[in-house]
């Protein structure tokens, strides 16, 4: 195990409620410091990097809220930043999602007090963590990354348009149909027909399906 270095923590949750519990748990922790304490806002990011903290607990609202952009900055901006989750669900697929964003401590909400600090703990120690029963879907995700047909591409063989392509390379950024569209000066409904179109060719169930597979013919081309 790495060496344990002090937990400073930003409590980053849209709960009100699940916040000040887990600021009044965590306060009771010799080893944990609570930094600070918001919701999401356009302005957290800059009291964020003013708390200067090395963990983020975000609640299960994290994924939508941020959209992953805000994980991704905050990272860049401070080096070192693990983030948790808590109060989550066992979900798969909200779980590969939060993983791909960089969340290393992962905690369902019927976890324990003594659960939710151990995760900081561990996570501040550099460890990675997550409930046993998800744990599994980690190496089948790599496995699936390996063993994946070589004939599977992004390209003609898909059938998918360049603009397709360009549009599977913008959901894998986690941007919603909306921030595609400014992305692109499309309309939004345009960005819903590709998207609906891509889905088809693909042949997969939703968005967060394509970009998987997006994701494991990446990690083989890697």
């Amino acid at each position: 195990m790495n060496e344990a270095r002090t937990a400073e923590v930003f409590l980053l949750a849209e709960n009100r409620l699940l916040r000040e519990a887990l600021f009044r748990l965590l306060s009771k922790k010799s080893d944990i410091r609570v930094v600070g304490a918001d919701s999401y806002s356009n302005l957290v990011q800059e009291d964020i990097a003013a708390a200067c903290p090395n963990i983020i607990v975000l609640d299960s609202g994290g994924l939508a809220c941020s959209n992953g952009s805000l994980i991704s900055t905050l990272q860049a901006t401070l080096p070192g930043l693990r983030i948790v989750m808590v109060d989550m669900d066992p979900d798969e697929n909200t779980f590969l999602r939060a993983v791909r964003q960089g969340v290393v401590g992962y905690v369902l909400k019927n976890a324990s007090a003594l659960e939710v600090a151990g995760t900081i703990r561990a996570v501040a120690a550099g460890e990675a963590v997550c409930p046993q029963a998800l744990s599994m879907v980690l190496f089948r995700f790599v496995a699936q990354a390996a063993t994946a047909p070589s004939t599977f591409s992004w390209g003609s063989d898909l059938g998918l348009s360049r603009r397709e392509q360009q549009m599977v390379e913008l959901l894998a950024e986690r941007l919603t149909n909306k921030e595609i569209a400014v992305r692109l000066n499309l309309s939004e409904q345009t960005v819903k027909n590709h998207v609906h179109r891509i889905l088809r060719k693909v042949g997969a169930p939703d968005r967060l399906s394509v970009v998987e597979r997006y994701e494991v013919q990446r990690f083989r081309a890697s």
